[in-house]
């Protein structure tokens, strides 16, 4: 099994880097293979609306949007986690992630998501809350831990420091795992959960135009 992590902090060896290397430690001892992105420093626009990925399959920007999307097809699971700016995450991130969710079509249902917020004091809850909206659109399962998914630091370094928030970062993947390795086993009892689709609706109405 393998978890693929996002990093969107601009900085690789910050504070949002050492929550990282806490889940993957615990994942490898679950077993579950890792790969971690470092996003926050790329150069990654956001979506225009053109809806030429319905036609290519992929987004018609080439970059690290679509250099992820098959790791992401592969994974059984996908942590995002970013430095908290303004009580947002990290602008490149979410520009990263509305097109990565939006142009990819293969289905991401009962993949399990999990997002990890940074930040020297506040605005973690309003951050967790804004990346969390990508996994329950889709179907993923969102993994928990004993806290809220949060570690604070303000210089690089003094995460490591917050040892209520490393436990979390364990517990979360203890957690994660523990859910991806039951879904596996869910699919190949009982298959996958049955889905519905139809009409879209609207706000405006088409018979009041």
């Amino acid at each position: 099994m393998k978890v693929l992590i996002l990093n969107g902090s601009p900085h690789p060896n910050g504070n949002t880097a050492t929550a990282i290397a806490e889940l993957v430690k615990t994942f490898a001892d679950e077993g579950i293979e890792t790969e971690v992105c470092q996003i926050g420093s790329k150069n990654i626009r956001g979506c225009i609306a053109c809806g030429k990925c319905a036609e290519l399959g992929r987004c018609v920007f080439e970059d690290a949007v679509n250099e992820i999307a098959p790791k992401f097809e592969q994974a059984d699971g996908l942590i995002v986690a970013s430095s908290v700016y303004y009580a947002s995450a990290n602008a490149t991130l979410i520009a990263c992630l509305d097109r990565l969710f939006y142009s990819t079509h293969f289905s991401k249902t009962m993949k399990v998501g999990a997002s990890v917020a940074v930040a020297r004091r506040g605005g973690c809850s309003a951050t967790l809350d804004e990346l969390n909206k990508y996994f329950t659109i889709c179907g993923m399962p969102v993994a928990s831990s004993t806290y809220w998914n949060i570690v604070h630091g303000r210089t690089p370094g003094e995460a490591a420091f917050d040892v209520e928030g490393l436990r979390t970062m364990r517990n979360l993947a203890h957690n994660m795992s523990f859910l991806m390795k039951s879904i596996a086993l869910g699919k190949a009892q009982f298959g996958m959960p049955k889905t519905e689709s139809g009409d879209m609706t609207n706000f405006i109405r088409d018979d009041l135009k």
